[in-house]
């Protein structure tokens, strides 16, 4: 179970993020070791055929992998992406997307995580892996 406090301070540093802002995530649940992030597909984030930019989707997992992450370090701790592996399974033309992070290995520098993107069917849109490193 996370800390009620250290939840607050997460969602805090979450909501505080320009770029998350500019793309429109939200942050829907926190546990300890995993957390699941939203994005509603617009316009902006379309590619060329009307489906959601892989980098839309890079950048959902990206960010849900990360306070995955955040929420073993410890007060002071932080740490970067090195490595993002994605497995892109299946085009969303509409609705919601959402992205459930789990860390699979916290180690005392390299974290492993994993990832699904699923569709508001509960589908599999992509998976990834993905690695950071402490700083």
């Amino acid at each position: 179970m996370l800390d009620p406090s250290r939840e607050k301070f997460i969602r805090e540093v979450f909501d505080s993020v320009p770029f998350i802002k500019h793309i429109g995530m939200k942050l829907v649940e926190l546990k300890e070791g995993e957390a699941t992030v939203c994005l509603e597909i617009r316009d902006e984030l379309r590619q060329p055929q009307g489906l959601l930019h892989g980098g839309a989707t890079a950048s959902l997992i990206d960010t849900a992998t990360a306070f995955a992450n955040v929420t073993v370090l410890k007060e002071g701790e932080t740490a970067v992406t090195i490595d993002l592996n994605i497995h892109y399974l299946r085009p969303v033309f509409e609705g919601k997307v959402k992205c459930t992070a789990k860390i699979i290995k916290a180690g005392k520098r390299i974290s492993t995580i994993s990832a699904e993107v699923t569709d508001e069917k509960g589908k599999l849109v992509a998976t990834a892996l993905s690695t950071y490193t402490k700083v």
